[in-house]
């Protein structure tokens, strides 16, 4: 992870260095990139933004499958509640017994122990259900990436950008940039387009 942390930074630091160079030694273009409208994709051969958290966040996509993660998470932790409250009722019936002298020593011990085995039981249960449901927060995400850099592929195939960033509130690689290179509303559009199309298959 931390390796993946170091690339990445390498990357978006390269990044920014090659968008200072071409600021400082490129030619002022004729054209005049104020008037053009938010969003504008025409400028084949530049250099153009994608603003992830907000793609995410409006991707049909990713609010279908979160919609399944919680839906499952939510089903999941309802089970381990009703798991901790029958083990929990169990361990007080216990307690009342041995407080009322209504068992022996020995039995007891017996359903000590088998509380105690229980307790470890849901406590491995709990973490093997903790690791499945990080686990598929992953994998959620990786489709969701996928998907972006399968568009962002093909979209380029006829824009030619010559670099395309992401920006996010964690890794604000784009510290300026005039709005008509951000194109995240466009890619949003064109993905939501693309998996409306693939569900109704």
């Amino acid at each position: 992870m931390k390796k993946t942390s170091i690339i990445t930074n390498v990357i978006l630091g390269a990044a920014i260095i090659v968008l200072f160079i071409l600021h400082f030694t490129s030619e002022p273009k004729a054209s005049n990139i104020a008037d053009m409208p938010e969003g504008d994709t025409s400028l084949s051969g530049g250099i153009v933004y994608v603003q992830i958290d907000s793609l995410i966040n409006h991707y049909d996509m990713f609010n279908d499958l979160r919609s399944e993660f919680e839906s499952k998470a939510q089903t999941i932790q309802n089970d381990l509640n009703k798991r901790g409250r029958t083990l929990e009722n169990d361990v007080k019936d216990f307690q009342t017994k041995v407080q009322k002298g209504l068992i022996t020593r020995s039995q007891a011990e017996t359903q000590q122990q088998q509380l105690a085995m229980r307790e470890q039981e849901l406590q491995g249960y709990i973490r093997q259900k903790q690791g499945e449901m990080s686990e598929e927060e992953q994998v959620l995400y990786r489709k969701v990436f996928d998907a972006l850099q399968t568009y962002i592929n093909k979209m380029n195939e006829e824009k030619q950008y010559s670099l395309i960033l992401s920006t996010s509130a964690s890794t604000n690689t784009v510290l300026q940039g005039h709005k008509t290179l951000d194109i995240t509303s466009t890619v949003v559009a064109a993905m939501n387009d693309e998996y409306i199309k693939q569900k109704t298959k």
